[in-house]
């Protein structure tokens, strides 16, 4: 299997012993330009021999991290303050991933930004909240009119079908 880190990209400029267990990271540019890359290997999967949510989340807060401290020199300290997630996909042992950065805002005392993880193409999880689905689940919906304004309530943007 291949273990190595896509071209351009180096080992993680800045580590620490939890990053360390969890990785091996890699980068490559700086700031808004700043990419985390991971190649997948099997202590990243979950029982069922997906990548793990966490460690997903773990590298969304590294690059939006990252991307924003590297923006100012000298680096910008921060913490996170709050990281919600929608998982759209997965990715599986020897796959390579990546984070892609937009920063909102870095204001005085907040930051904001969006990250999303991708697979060769494939969009793993950009934006906010947090939704889990049993795919061998079949749901009976009693009141599905209740269900599609609570879903346009707490999703507005999403697309509906007319």
């Amino acid at each position: 299997m291949h273990t190595e880190p896509e071209s351009g990209f180096l080992p993680l400029f800045r580590s620490s012993p939890y990053l360390n267990r969890i990785g091996p990271f890699y980068s490559k540019g700086r700031g808004r330009e700043l990419s985390v890359g991971l190649r997948v290997l099997a202590h990243h999967l979950n029982a069922r021999g997906l990548v793990h949510g966490g460690v997903f989340m773990s590298m969304a807060d590294i690059a939006l991290g990252y991307a924003m401290a590297t923006t100012a020199d000298p680096p910008i300290s921060a913490v996170t303050s709050s990281l919600t997630t929608d998982f759209a996909g997965t990715a599986k042992l020897g796959d390579w991933i990546e984070s892609r950065v937009e920063i909102q805002k870095i204001g005085s005392t907040l930051c904001f930004a969006n990250v999303s993880i991708v697979r060769q193409r494939a969009t793993h999880h950009p934006r906010l909240g947090c939704l889990y689905r049993s795919p061998q689940a079949r749901v009976r919906v009693r009141n599905r009119g209740l269900v599609e304004r609570v879903f346009a309530y707490c999703f507005p943007s999403f697309p509906r079908k007319a």
